[in-house]
C-alpha cells in the first residue's frame, strides 16, 4: 500500500499516540514523509518518565493533520486519514476521506469507509 501511494505521488504521515522511538524508525524504514508522536524526555542518558511538548491525543492528531496539510499547501478535505480508535476520530472528521482500519465500532460508524476484511492495501481499490 505504501509503495503504491508513494508511487502515485501521495505524501504519507504517521501520527501516533505512541513514541518517537518507534515512529522515527518506521519513518526511516518505510520512507514516510512525516511522523509525529510523543517524545520521551531523556536527562543524562536516562528516561525521566516525562513527555517533552504536547501529548499526542485526539486534538493533537487533528492539529497535526491540519499543520501538515497547510505545509503541503492543501486543505484537510484533500487528505485521506485512516484510524482505528476513538482518539483518531477528530483527525478523521476533517479529512476528505476517512477510513476505519479494523477499527472499533464507534470509529467504523463515523468513517466514510471501513476496511475490516482486507489489509491496508484495501485502500488501493478505493483509489482506482
Amino acid at each position: 500500500m505504501l509503495a503504491a501511494v508513494q508511487k502515485a505521488g501521495l505524501k504519507t504521515l504517521l501520527v501516533s499516540g505512541g513514541f518517537t522511538f518507534f515512529t522515527e524508525r518506521l519513518k526511516a524504514r518505510l520512507g514516510l514523509d512525516y511522523t509525529h508522536a510523543n517524545e520521551l524526555e531523556i536527562v543524562d542518558g536516562k528516561l525521566t518518565g516525562r513527555v517533552v511538548g504536547t501529548i499526542v491525543d485526539a486534538d493533537e492528531k487533528r492539529r497535526t493533520v491540519e499543520r501538515v496539510c497547510q505545509e503541503m499547501g492543501i486543505s484537510p478535505e484533500q487528505a485521506i486519514v485512516m484510524g482505528d480508535g476513538a482518539n483518531d476520530l477528530k483527525m478523521m472528521g476533517i479529512a476528505g476521506l476517512s477510513l476505519a482500519f479494523r477499527a472499533k465500532p464507534v470509529v467504523q460508524a463515523q468513517a466514510d469507509v471501513a476496511l475490516n476484511f482486507v489489509g491496508l492495501d484495501g485502500l488501493l481499490t478505493l483509489l482506482k
